[in-house]
Parts: structure tokens; C-alpha cells; sequence
């Protein structure tokens, strides 16, 4: 009994979380990016019929959704936490929940899922810029060396080892906000050092979806009245209800829980999955549209339709 007191006590997962079974900050750092890359493509798919801040803001108004029935009982025992923290959970809200997403998705309606998978390779050469300049935290010559060889090894695979593909890269409107965007989840990664630590992770981020979605609403109403309308279909719907609980409650929570236990350059690093996941879910759809319109003649226009909207060519 003594034993495992004690075993307990050192364990500083146990003693932070409250829980039994550590879960390897490492694989939630893995399927985070995978999430991330279902939320562009769904995220691209649905530009015509879904505005971007209407995405934004339907995406996180379900994940508050989802939340809530967890997160409240934590929220109301920690509210003097809350309460005496907004300093720093209204910038985290309205940089990584309201303004990050937003900005993504308005891009998505210029660029193609391709250019924004790639684009996100640099987020970790972002953040480690950010903790040098915010956290003043030096990166050791291995953990430079790891980032240039990541990076180097994503843009080898998206570019299939010619340099060409890469020089003809062009940036458009879209890929401008989308670094925009970029640079606003590099900001939210690194001022998750300073969010409460006795914080309960459900508590932490329905208060930021609360805020984000509270900082996009007025843009959302802007957007309904005088821009574009959404077509509600049961597609739409299920999509957002899909990346409301995977890109965004599951997500967020394995990203943020990552980050406090690796630090946000060795999580960052972890950034370059997402055009490696993005490029395979685009050609599985590529390939499964081909094998449908070749067994079905009338599905070849969608099949079509899917390749010229995500703008994946055939090698």
C-alpha cells in the first residue's frame, strides 16, 4: 500500500490528471494531425454550400455542444479559476478558437486542400520562431537538425522529389490568409504556457470555445445578412458534426495536453503528419471516385468534380 503511494505521488501524470492510464503524449500529438487533415478537406468540400465564419462558428457551437456535459461540472467547481485567469483564456479563445479557424476556412475558399497541407508544413518552424522570440527558449542543434529534416521529408513526398513542383508553387490570396492563420495557432501554441495548470482540460476548453465562439458570432451575423447564405443538407450537417467532435473537442484537447507535456517546439514538430495524412485521404477519395465512375458511368461528373475541387493530379 505504501508502495504504491508513493508510486503514485511520483508520477506527475497521475498526480496533475487524476488519472490511472497515462496515454503517450506522442500518439495524441499523431492523431491530431489527422484530424486536422479531415477538418480541410471536409472544410474544402463544403466552401459552396457552408461560408467560412458560418463553418466556424456551427463547428465550435456543436463542440460546446458536445462539451457541455462534461465540462460544466468543472467549469462551476473551477470558476474562481476562470474567473481570475481571463487574461490569458481570452487571447488563447479568440487566437486558436475564433480567429485561427476562421481564417482557415476563408482561405479554403481560395486556395485548394493541397497548397493549405503544405503550407502547414511551416507551422513548426513558426512556433519554434515564437518561443525563441516570447519564451526566449534556444533551440539545441538536435532539435534544429530534426525540424529541417522533417520539413525537408514532407516537401520531398508532396513534390515527388522535383524541385520544379515546388518553384512553381504560387501563392494566391487564399495561401496568404492561410499563413495568416498559421501564425495565429503558432501564437496560441505558445501562449498555452501560461493557461491555469489546476485547470481541468474539459473545463479549459469549453471556456475557450465559449470565447471563440463569442468573438466570431458577430462576424457570423455580419456574414448571414449581408454575405452568403448556408444550404443546410443532412451532408453539411453530419460534417460538422464530424469535425466538431474530432478537429475540434478530440483535437484540441489531445494538442493542448500534448504541448504541457512535450513543450511546444517538440509538439510542433508534429504538424508536419498533416500534409502526410492530407495527401492520403485525398488520394483514397481520388482513387474510390476513379473505381466508382469506371463501375458506374453516371458517377464520372462527380468524380471529376472531386478531383478539380481538390486539385489532386494524377502523378
Amino acid at each position: 500500500m505504501i508502495r504504491r503511494t508513493i508510486a503514485t505521488c511520483d508520477n506527475p501524470h497521475v498526480q496533475r490528471a487524476g488519472e490511472r492510464v497515462h496515454v503517450s503524449p506522442y500518439l495524441l500529438l499523431t492523431l491530431t494531425p489527422f484530424f486536422w487533415s479531415c477538418n480541410v478537406i471536409v472544410g474544402r468540400g463544403l466552401h459552396e454550400d457552408v461560408p467560412p465564419v458560418a463553418m466556424t462558428f456551427f463547428r465550435w457551437l456543436l463542440a460546446i455542444l458536445i462539451l457541455a456535459p462534461f465540462a460544466l461540472p468543472h467549469v462551476r467547481r473551477q470558476w474562481p479559476i476562470v474567473r481570475s485567469s481571463w487574461r490569458v483564456l481570452l487571447p488563447l479563445g479568440v487566437t486558436g478558437i475564433g480567429m485561427h479557424n476562421m481564417l482557415a476556412y476563408i482561405g479554403l475558399n481560395y486556395t485548394t486542400a493541397t497548397n493549405v497541407v503544405i503550407l502547414n508544413s511551416f507551422i513548426p518552424i513558426m512556433i519554434m520562431i515564437l518561443a525563441w522570440v516570447i519564451l526566449r527558449e534556444r533551440l539545441t542543434p538536435f532539435q534544429t537538425l530534426g525540424v529541417l529534416l522533417s520539413l525537408t521529408g514532407v516537401l520531398t513526398i508532396l513534390s515527388r522529389g522535383a524541385l520544379s513542383t515546388l518553384i512553381e508553387l504560387r501563392l494566391n490570396v487564399g495561401d496568404l490568409i492561410v499563413i495568416l492563420a498559421m501564425a495565429m495557432w503558432s501564437l496560441y501554441t505558445i501562449c498555452l504556457r501560461w493557461r491555469p495548470a489546476a485547470l481541468h482540460p474539459l473545463a479549459l476548453l469549453f471556456v475557450l470555445a465559449c470565447i471563440g465562439g463569442l468573438a466570431v458570432l458577430p462576424l457570423y451575423v455580419g456574414e448571414a445578412l449581408f454575405g452568403r447564405q448556408t444550404v443546410w443538407s443532412w451532408t453539411s450537417f453530419a460534417a460538422l458534426c464530424g469535425v466538431a467532435l474530432f478537429s475540434s473537442v478530440l483535437a484540441y484537447i489531445f494538442w493542448n495536453r500534448g504541448v504541457a507535456e512535450v513543450g511546444p517546439s517538440v509538439a510542433g514538430l508534429f504538424v508536419h503528419l498533416m500534409p502526410v495524412f492530407g495527401v492520403l485521404i485525398l488520394t483514397g477519395i481520388y482513387v474510390t471516385s476513379r473505381r466508382a465512375s469506371s463501375r458506374e458511368p453516371t458517377t464520372a461528373i462527380a468524380a471529376d468534380k472531386i478531383t478539380t475541387q481538390y486539385d489532386l493530379r494524377e502523378p
